[in-house]
């Protein structure tokens, strides 16, 4: 036994064995009951094979498109808020300008809303996207002569409270990404780029950007899981899983109230089966497409 331990052979695979037995238990495992669980009708001490029933039950049901639309637009919106803005916060932290005190105190503040509960977090936005007029965000727009605004009744509104939220959340950790692939740079790299003539503009285009890129990679793979992912914010904030018209609801949210509000199992594996397709197809196109598979020139 203490031979095999201490082999350089068998050591890689002592090493990985935990994680490897961790992600077949609580995710190869599961994944693979939801795809067999998507082709059964399932009640309460049975579960019989229908084939492809709740496949084209999926594609005729308008509510899981609308779902699915509604996550989409989410993540996209998401996509076009975290990642320029955590990004120019980070080069701006990064950069000479200020003291470091301040910054680390900066740092600091923008990375507490990410270990706020999520719970606690949607409650008050909605007190402060609520339709009072002694509501936050009513009280601010009635400096600028407009009424109460039912902000959670709305769909634009609504998408702004959620992506209001978002931001507030993950700014932050965006930002904590960033700044570690920008303190990565060497600094040389800079000081070529000033002795050629280049100016700000420059420098962050042809030095900062092509070197950060696997980060960039990396935020955007996170941040299109998290944005279609997404279903405690929208329950929070409209504080359950049923919004106006349904302008909050999200494809986890549509498999929540199918699996566990309607107890229909069989068919939120179907939804739950079509959402990791769609995550992994988006994901995979895009590793691709930013060259994350290709071999290094030696």
């Amino acid at each position: 036994m203490k031979k095999l331990l201490y082999s350089p052979k068998a050591a890689p695979y002592l090493f990985i064995g935990p994680f490897i037995l961790t992600f077949a238990v609580f995710w190869l495992w599961p994944v693979g009951q939801s795809f067999l669980m998507s082709f059964q009708k399932i009640i309460p001490g049975e579960a019989s094979f229908i084939g492809g029933k709740n496949y084209a039950r999926l594609w005729n049901d308008r509510l899981f498109w609308l779902a699915l639309a509604n996550s989409f637009r989410y993540m996209i919106c998401t996509l076009l808020l975290l990642i320029p803005v955590p990004l120019l916060l980070a080069v701006l932290v990064n950069s000479k300008v200020g003291g470091s005190r301040l910054k680390a105190v900066f740092k600091s503040a923008m990375f507490v809303p990410a270990l706020t509960s999520v719970v606690v977090a949607g409650i008050v936005f909605r007190l402060i996207f609520s339709e009072s007029g002694f509501a936050l965000m009513n009280s601010v727009v009635e400096v600028f002569g407009y009424g109460p605004v039912k902000w959670l009744k709305n769909d634009l509104t609504g998408l702004g409270a959620l992506l209001t939220v978002a931001l507030w959340r993950w700014t932050g950790v965006n930002m904590m990404y960033f700044l570690a692939g920008l303190q990565a740079i060497p600094e040389e790299y800079y000081e070529a780029a000033v002795i050629d003539g280049a100016n700000a503009w420059q420098r962050f285009w042809y030095v900062t950007v092509p070197n950060i890129k696997p980060t960039v990679v990396y935020v955007v793979v996170i941040s299109v899981y998290g944005g279609l992912a997404m279903f405690m914010e929208s329950f929070m904030l409209w504080g359950g899983n049923n919004s106006p018209m349904n302008i909050g609801l999200t494809i986890v949210g549509y498999l929540y109230r199918q699996g566990i509000e309607k107890n229909d199992l069989g068919y939120a594996s179907a939804v739950g089966v079509v959402l990791l397709v769609v995550v992994l197809a988006i994901n995979l196109t895009q590793l691709t497409a930013s060259g994350m598979f290709k071999k290094e020139d030696k």
